[in-house]
Protein backbone atom coordinates (compact mmCIF):
# COMPACT_ATOMS: atom_id res chain seq x y z
CA UNK A 1 0.00 0.00 0.00
CA UNK A 2 0.84 3.73 -0.36
CA UNK A 3 0.96 4.61 3.29
CA UNK A 4 1.35 8.33 5.10
CA UNK A 5 2.40 8.09 8.18
CA UNK A 6 1.62 10.90 10.37
CA UNK A 7 5.02 11.54 12.94
CA UNK A 8 4.85 13.49 15.81
CA UNK A 9 8.52 13.74 17.05
CA UNK A 10 7.63 10.74 19.64
CA UNK A 11 8.75 7.29 19.56
CA UNK A 12 5.29 5.67 18.97
CA UNK A 13 4.92 7.09 15.55
CA UNK A 14 8.42 6.68 14.51
CA UNK A 15 8.24 3.08 15.15
CA UNK A 16 4.90 2.35 13.39
CA UNK A 17 6.49 3.91 10.42
CA UNK A 18 9.36 1.75 11.02
CA UNK A 19 6.85 -1.32 10.78
CA UNK A 20 5.12 -0.05 7.95
CA UNK A 21 8.57 0.01 5.61
CA UNK A 22 9.78 -2.96 7.27
CA UNK A 23 6.18 -4.77 5.99
CA UNK A 24 6.75 -3.06 2.32
CA UNK A 25 4.64 -0.78 2.27
CA UNK A 26 5.74 2.92 0.24
CA UNK A 27 5.64 5.17 2.95
CA UNK A 28 5.84 8.52 3.08
CA UNK A 29 6.16 10.76 6.44
CA UNK A 30 4.54 13.85 7.44
CA UNK A 31 4.52 15.96 10.85
CA UNK A 32 1.64 18.22 11.09
CA UNK A 33 2.59 21.73 12.46
CA UNK A 34 -0.34 22.40 14.77
CA UNK A 35 0.58 25.92 15.85
CA UNK A 36 1.99 28.68 14.02
CA UNK A 37 3.44 29.84 17.27
CA UNK A 38 4.90 26.70 18.65
CA UNK A 39 7.46 26.58 20.96
CA UNK A 40 10.67 25.52 19.92
CA UNK A 41 11.80 23.50 22.78
CA UNK A 42 9.60 20.99 25.10
CA UNK A 43 9.40 20.87 29.11
CA UNK A 44 10.26 17.52 29.64
CA UNK A 45 6.71 15.51 28.53
CA UNK A 46 5.07 18.96 28.35
CA UNK A 47 4.03 20.37 24.96
CA UNK A 48 3.88 18.39 21.64
CA UNK A 49 3.76 19.61 17.85
CA UNK A 50 7.16 21.94 18.87
CA UNK A 51 9.92 22.79 16.44
CA UNK A 52 12.06 20.23 18.10
CA UNK A 53 9.23 17.44 17.42
CA UNK A 54 9.36 18.55 13.65
CA UNK A 55 13.00 18.02 13.90
CA UNK A 56 12.86 14.73 15.75
CA UNK A 57 10.63 13.02 13.20
CA UNK A 58 12.40 14.35 10.17
CA UNK A 59 15.54 12.93 11.89
CA UNK A 60 13.69 9.80 12.41
CA UNK A 61 12.22 9.93 8.24
CA UNK A 62 16.08 10.41 7.56
CA UNK A 63 17.11 7.26 9.34
CA UNK A 64 14.24 5.65 7.67
CA UNK A 65 15.12 6.27 4.74
CA UNK A 66 11.67 7.91 3.34
CA UNK A 67 10.48 10.82 2.00
CA UNK A 68 9.13 13.63 4.95
CA UNK A 69 6.84 16.44 4.64
CA UNK A 70 5.56 19.31 7.08
CA UNK A 71 1.68 20.18 6.52
CA UNK A 72 0.85 23.54 8.16
CA UNK A 73 -2.86 22.50 9.46
CA UNK A 74 -2.32 25.29 12.22
CA UNK A 75 -6.10 27.14 10.88
CA UNK A 76 -7.95 24.04 10.58
CA UNK A 77 -6.57 23.07 14.71
CA UNK A 78 -7.25 25.97 15.68
CA UNK A 79 -10.92 26.04 14.25
CA UNK A 80 -11.92 22.46 14.88
CA UNK A 81 -10.06 21.74 18.14
CA UNK A 82 -8.91 24.81 19.96
CA UNK A 83 -11.89 27.08 19.55
CA UNK A 84 -13.88 24.05 19.96
CA UNK A 85 -12.48 23.43 23.44
CA UNK A 86 -13.20 26.99 24.85
CA UNK A 87 -16.91 26.58 23.62
CA UNK A 88 -17.19 24.01 25.12
CA UNK A 89 -16.08 25.23 28.74
CA UNK A 90 -18.26 28.24 27.81
CA UNK A 91 -21.28 26.31 27.61
CA UNK A 92 -20.27 24.35 31.33
CA UNK A 93 -19.31 20.87 29.67
CA UNK A 94 -16.32 19.12 29.89
CA UNK A 95 -14.41 18.44 26.42
CA UNK A 96 -11.90 16.01 25.24
CA UNK A 97 -9.53 17.77 22.87
CA UNK A 98 -7.69 14.66 22.17
CA UNK A 99 -10.63 12.79 20.97
CA UNK A 100 -11.44 16.03 18.74
CA UNK A 101 -7.76 15.78 17.27
CA UNK A 102 -8.37 12.72 16.08
CA UNK A 103 -11.97 13.18 14.50
CA UNK A 104 -11.34 16.21 12.59
CA UNK A 105 -7.15 16.26 11.94
CA UNK A 106 -5.92 13.30 11.85
CA UNK A 107 -8.45 11.42 10.42
CA UNK A 108 -10.36 13.81 8.78
CA UNK A 109 -8.43 16.79 7.35
CA UNK A 110 -5.01 14.57 7.52
CA UNK A 111 -7.05 11.28 5.73
CA UNK A 112 -8.96 13.33 3.72
CA UNK A 113 -5.56 14.78 1.86
CA UNK A 114 -4.19 11.52 1.60
CA UNK A 115 -6.84 9.86 -0.17
CA UNK A 116 -6.42 12.82 -2.45
CA UNK A 117 -2.77 12.26 -3.30
CA UNK A 118 -3.36 9.00 -4.19
CA UNK A 119 -2.59 7.16 -0.59
CA UNK A 120 -4.26 3.73 0.31
CA UNK A 121 -3.80 4.97 4.08
CA UNK A 122 -2.89 6.89 7.17
CA UNK A 123 -0.87 5.08 9.48
CA UNK A 124 -0.11 6.75 12.87
CA UNK A 125 1.33 5.38 15.78
CA UNK A 126 -1.99 4.32 18.41
CA UNK A 127 -2.38 1.48 20.47
CA UNK A 128 -5.18 0.34 19.04
CA UNK A 129 -6.39 -3.23 16.85
CA UNK A 130 -8.30 -3.55 13.35
CA UNK A 131 -9.53 -6.37 12.60
CA UNK A 132 -11.12 -7.36 8.93
CA UNK A 133 -14.10 -9.45 9.07
CA UNK A 134 -16.93 -10.43 6.87
CA UNK A 135 -19.11 -7.66 8.07
CA UNK A 136 -16.28 -5.23 7.55
CA UNK A 137 -13.32 -3.75 9.24
CA UNK A 138 -13.42 -3.26 13.29
CA UNK A 139 -11.84 -1.73 15.77
CA UNK A 140 -10.40 -2.90 18.85
CA UNK A 141 -8.36 -2.58 22.07
CA UNK A 142 -4.68 -2.70 22.04
CA UNK A 143 -2.61 -5.87 23.24
CA UNK A 144 -1.23 -3.93 26.20
CA UNK A 145 -3.89 -2.85 28.01
CA UNK A 146 -2.20 -0.14 29.94
CA UNK A 147 -1.38 2.07 26.42
CA UNK A 148 -4.73 1.05 25.15
CA UNK A 149 -5.62 4.07 23.02
CA UNK A 150 -8.70 2.86 21.42
CA UNK A 151 -10.87 5.07 23.76
CA UNK A 152 -9.42 7.87 21.82
CA UNK A 153 -10.16 6.60 18.66
CA UNK A 154 -13.87 5.85 19.36
CA UNK A 155 -14.41 8.69 16.69
CA UNK A 156 -13.49 7.10 13.85
CA UNK A 157 -16.10 6.42 11.26
CA UNK A 158 -16.24 2.39 8.96
CA UNK A 159 -14.97 4.71 6.33
CA UNK A 160 -11.69 5.81 8.36
CA UNK A 161 -11.18 2.60 9.33
CA UNK A 162 -10.90 1.01 6.05
CA UNK A 163 -8.27 3.46 5.51
CA UNK A 164 -6.07 3.38 8.72
CA UNK A 165 -2.82 1.23 9.82
CA UNK A 166 -2.25 0.73 13.26
CA UNK A 167 0.93 -1.26 13.71
CA UNK A 168 1.29 -0.85 17.35
CA UNK A 169 -1.80 -2.31 18.09
CA UNK A 170 -0.24 -6.00 19.05
CA UNK A 171 2.75 -4.69 20.88
CA UNK A 172 2.93 -6.23 23.90
CA UNK A 173 4.24 -3.12 25.95
CA UNK A 174 6.29 0.11 25.41
CA UNK A 175 9.13 -1.43 26.69
CA UNK A 176 9.28 -3.56 23.72
CA UNK A 177 8.70 0.42 20.94
CA UNK A 178 11.59 1.65 22.60
CA UNK A 179 13.93 -1.33 22.44
CA UNK A 180 12.44 -1.78 19.06
CA UNK A 181 13.70 2.04 18.30
CA UNK A 182 17.11 1.76 19.62
CA UNK A 183 17.97 -1.04 17.98
CA UNK A 184 16.86 0.53 14.98
CA UNK A 185 18.80 3.60 15.31
CA UNK A 186 15.84 6.37 16.20
CA UNK A 187 17.10 8.91 18.32
CA UNK A 188 13.46 9.62 19.98
CA UNK A 189 14.03 5.69 21.91
CA UNK A 190 13.60 7.35 24.90
CA UNK A 191 12.37 10.58 24.49
CA UNK A 192 8.99 11.32 27.00
CA UNK A 193 5.84 10.61 26.02
CA UNK A 194 3.57 13.93 26.21
CA UNK A 195 0.90 14.64 28.53
CA UNK A 196 -1.26 17.26 29.30
CA UNK A 197 -3.25 18.83 26.90
CA UNK A 198 -0.96 20.10 23.62
CA UNK A 199 -1.64 23.61 22.92
CA UNK A 200 -1.69 24.76 26.72
CA UNK A 201 2.12 23.43 27.35
CA UNK A 202 2.48 25.06 30.75
CA UNK A 203 -0.45 22.83 31.98
CA UNK A 204 -2.21 25.63 33.72
CA UNK A 205 -5.43 25.17 31.87
CA UNK A 206 -7.54 27.22 34.16
CA UNK A 207 -5.33 30.75 33.50
CA UNK A 208 -5.12 30.09 30.28
CA UNK A 209 -9.20 29.39 30.19
CA UNK A 210 -9.20 32.82 31.94
CA UNK A 211 -7.43 34.42 29.69
CA UNK A 212 -9.33 32.91 26.62
CA UNK A 213 -12.78 32.82 28.44
CA UNK A 214 -12.69 35.70 30.86
CA UNK A 215 -13.30 35.72 34.17
CA UNK A 216 -16.56 36.63 36.06
CA UNK A 217 -17.44 36.36 39.80
CA UNK A 218 -20.11 33.89 40.26
CA UNK A 219 -22.03 32.17 43.38
CA UNK A 220 -21.23 28.49 44.30
CA UNK A 221 -24.18 26.58 45.94
CA UNK A 222 -25.65 23.70 47.55
CA UNK A 223 -27.74 20.76 46.16
CA UNK A 224 -30.48 22.89 48.28
CA UNK A 225 -29.68 26.32 46.27
CA UNK A 226 -28.22 28.12 49.15
CA UNK A 227 -24.98 29.84 48.64
CA UNK A 228 -21.95 28.71 50.46
CA UNK A 229 -19.05 30.60 48.49
CA UNK A 230 -17.87 32.76 45.74
CA UNK A 231 -15.62 31.91 42.58
CA UNK A 232 -13.84 33.80 39.84
CA UNK A 233 -15.31 31.93 36.64
CA UNK A 234 -17.85 29.09 36.43
CA UNK A 235 -15.37 27.83 33.25
CA UNK A 236 -12.11 27.16 36.21
CA UNK A 237 -14.73 23.96 37.83
CA UNK A 238 -15.10 20.84 35.97
CA UNK A 239 -17.87 18.13 37.92
CA UNK A 240 -15.50 16.08 40.38
CA UNK A 241 -13.20 18.83 41.65
CA UNK A 242 -12.80 18.80 44.98
CA UNK A 243 -9.60 21.68 45.76
CA UNK A 244 -9.42 25.03 45.38
CA UNK A 245 -13.46 25.50 45.63
CA UNK A 246 -12.78 28.24 48.58
CA UNK A 247 -16.11 27.65 50.26
CA UNK A 248 -17.16 30.23 53.11
CA UNK A 249 -19.93 27.72 54.62
CA UNK A 250 -18.82 24.50 55.73
CA UNK A 251 -21.07 21.64 55.30
CA UNK A 252 -23.21 20.24 58.20
CA UNK A 253 -21.48 16.63 58.21
CA UNK A 254 -17.98 18.14 58.27
CA UNK A 255 -17.30 16.36 55.11
CA UNK A 256 -15.36 17.55 52.05
CA UNK A 257 -17.71 18.85 49.04
CA UNK A 258 -16.96 18.17 45.46
CA UNK A 259 -18.52 20.10 41.82
CA UNK A 260 -21.65 18.38 40.98
CA UNK A 261 -22.58 20.82 38.47
CA UNK A 262 -21.64 23.60 36.07
CA UNK A 263 -24.26 26.23 35.38
CA UNK A 264 -22.66 28.79 32.80
CA UNK A 265 -25.87 30.69 32.01
CA UNK A 266 -26.25 31.41 35.57
CA UNK A 267 -22.39 31.30 35.73
CA UNK A 268 -23.22 29.12 39.02
CA UNK A 269 -21.24 25.90 40.55
CA UNK A 270 -23.07 23.30 42.64
CA UNK A 271 -21.20 21.35 44.74
CA UNK A 272 -22.07 18.49 47.36
CA UNK A 273 -21.03 15.35 49.15
CA UNK A 274 -18.99 12.77 47.04
CA UNK A 275 -21.78 10.23 46.97
CA UNK A 276 -24.39 12.39 44.75
CA UNK A 277 -21.38 12.09 42.18
CA UNK A 278 -22.62 8.47 41.30
CA UNK A 279 -24.72 8.82 38.06
CA UNK A 280 -27.28 6.45 36.91
CA UNK A 281 -28.04 7.24 33.38
CA UNK A 282 -26.13 9.08 30.78
CA UNK A 283 -27.80 10.64 27.22
CA UNK A 284 -26.05 12.64 24.71
CA UNK A 285 -26.37 12.56 20.73
CA UNK A 286 -23.63 13.58 18.25
CA UNK A 287 -23.31 9.44 17.50
CA UNK A 288 -20.82 7.79 15.52
CA UNK A 289 -20.21 4.06 14.53
CA UNK A 290 -17.17 2.50 14.60
CA UNK A 291 -18.32 -0.24 12.12
CA UNK A 292 -21.43 -2.17 11.83
CA UNK A 293 -23.93 -0.15 13.80
CA UNK A 294 -26.02 -2.58 16.65
CA UNK A 295 -28.90 -4.27 14.57
CA UNK A 296 -31.15 -3.43 17.64
CA UNK A 297 -31.98 0.05 19.57
CA UNK A 298 -31.71 -1.82 22.67
CA UNK A 299 -28.55 -3.17 23.23
CA UNK A 300 -26.06 -4.72 25.87
CA UNK A 301 -22.70 -2.96 26.30
CA UNK A 302 -19.58 -2.10 28.27
CA UNK A 303 -18.98 2.13 28.67
CA UNK A 304 -16.11 4.09 29.16
CA UNK A 305 -16.11 7.55 29.75
CA UNK A 306 -12.53 8.57 30.44
CA UNK A 307 -9.42 7.62 28.45
CA UNK A 308 -8.21 5.35 31.41
CA UNK A 309 -10.99 4.33 33.38
CA UNK A 310 -12.47 0.82 33.44
CA UNK A 311 -15.54 0.08 31.29
CA UNK A 312 -18.94 -0.21 33.21
CA UNK A 313 -21.57 -3.54 31.71
CA UNK A 314 -24.12 -1.13 30.78
CA UNK A 315 -27.56 -1.09 29.09
CA UNK A 316 -27.80 1.14 26.03
CA UNK A 317 -30.78 2.50 23.99
CA UNK A 318 -31.17 4.89 20.89
CA UNK A 319 -34.61 6.85 19.95
CA UNK A 320 -34.89 9.86 18.26
CA UNK A 321 -31.19 10.25 17.60
CA UNK A 322 -30.51 10.30 21.45
CA UNK A 323 -28.23 7.21 22.60
CA UNK A 324 -29.33 6.76 26.82
CA UNK A 325 -27.17 4.61 28.53
CA UNK A 326 -28.12 3.07 31.97
CA UNK A 327 -25.00 1.61 33.89
CA UNK A 328 -25.07 -1.66 35.85
CA UNK A 329 -23.35 0.56 38.82
CA UNK A 330 -23.14 3.88 38.90
CA UNK A 331 -20.56 6.06 37.04
CA UNK A 332 -18.60 8.42 39.19
CA UNK A 333 -18.39 12.02 38.56
CA UNK A 334 -19.26 12.35 34.99
CA UNK A 335 -19.24 15.84 33.20
CA UNK A 336 -21.65 16.99 29.92
CA UNK A 337 -19.43 16.94 26.92
CA UNK A 338 -17.15 13.92 27.83
CA UNK A 339 -17.11 11.39 25.62
CA UNK A 340 -19.03 8.16 26.08
CA UNK A 341 -17.31 4.90 24.45
CA UNK A 342 -19.33 2.08 23.52
CA UNK A 343 -18.05 -1.92 23.58
CA UNK A 344 -18.45 -5.15 22.70
CA UNK A 345 -15.78 -6.90 24.45
CA UNK A 346 -12.75 -5.80 22.63
CA UNK A 347 -14.40 -4.42 20.12
CA UNK A 348 -15.35 -0.66 20.13
CA UNK A 349 -19.03 -0.08 18.71
CA UNK A 350 -19.22 3.32 18.91
CA UNK A 351 -19.61 6.37 20.59
CA UNK A 352 -21.34 9.86 21.90
CA UNK A 353 -21.03 13.15 23.47
CA UNK A 354 -22.81 12.98 27.04
CA UNK A 355 -25.28 16.01 27.25
CA UNK A 356 -27.47 14.71 30.34
CA UNK A 357 -26.95 12.57 33.09
CA UNK A 358 -28.75 11.68 36.08
CA UNK A 359 -27.13 11.51 39.54
CA UNK A 360 -27.81 8.02 41.49
CA UNK A 361 -28.79 10.47 44.55
CA UNK A 362 -31.45 12.75 45.22
CA UNK A 363 -31.61 16.05 45.59
CA UNK A 364 -32.86 15.15 49.68
CA UNK A 365 -30.39 12.84 50.48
Amino acid sequence: MRILAAMSGGVDSAVAAARAVEAGHDVVGVHLALSRAGGTLRTGSRGCCTIEDAMDARRAADRLGIPFYVWDFSERFRDDVIDDFIAEYRAGRTPNPCMRCNEKIKFAALLERALELGFDAVCTGHYATLVDTADGRELHRASDAAKDQSYVLGVLTADQLAHTYFPLGSTPSKAVVRAEAEARGLTVAHKPDSHDICFIPDGDTRGWLAEKVGAEQGEILDRSGAVVGTHEGAHAFTVGQRRGLQLGVPASDGKPRFVLEVRPVSNTVVVGPKEALATAEIAGERISWAGRKPAASVFACDVQIRAHADPVPAAARLEDGVLTVVPRAPFDGVAPGQTAVLYEGTRVIGQFTISRTVSAVPVSA
